[in-house]
């Protein structure tokens, strides 16, 4: 088992679901920057979070993106699912095609952490080619091997292996 970063272990031991949002404008994608969970660095993500009991997915989805980024959104149709299994890690993700309804982007907050321990460190978006110049271990695993933005639609299920 590895280290994890102290304000990632309310997320571990346990599986979560997360919802996740795929946003495209001008051939470039939204990403979330994170405190990496495991060792030093930071970490490149859709924006998104998890599901509370009860809670519709696409109104978790449409919840997660004003908390994240700010932005108010249209939740789409249905990507892809992936599963995430990094002990003490374990997070079964759905992700969806988002559209941008209104509102303005700006580094958003994760209300589960307080304003002076958040995880999230940056919103912005980000070229194919940019995410190739990345470190694998920085960005999600869903989004390596793209060849074009367009890779981002074709539907796929990924489990751990």
């Amino acid at each position: 088992m590895e280290n994890i970063h102290p304000l990632a272990e309310s997320y571990s031991h346990k599986t979560r679901v997360r919802v996740c949002g795929l946003l495209v404008q001008d051939n470039t994608l939204l990403l979330a920057r994170h405190t990496a969970a495991f060792g030093a660095g930071s970490f490149w993500i859709p924006p998104g979070g998890g599901l509370d009991y009860g809670e519709k997915v696409k109104d978790c989805l449409t919840r997660e993106f004003e908390e994240e980024t700010g932005l108010a959104i249209e939740v789409g149709r249905f990507l892809y699912l992936h599963e995430f299994l990094r002990p003490p890690l374990h997070a079964i993700e759905l992700f969806f095609e988002v559209k941008q309804v209104s509102g303005e982007l700006k580094l958003g907050h994760d209300p589960e952490h307080g304003q002076d321990a958040q995880l999230l460190e940056e919103v912005r978006f980000i070229s194919v080619r940019d995410m190739y110049k990345m470190h694998p271990e920085e960005l999600h695993p869903v989004l390596h091997g793209l060849v074009n933005i367009d890779d981002l639609y074709i539907p796929r299920f990924e489990f751990a292996k």
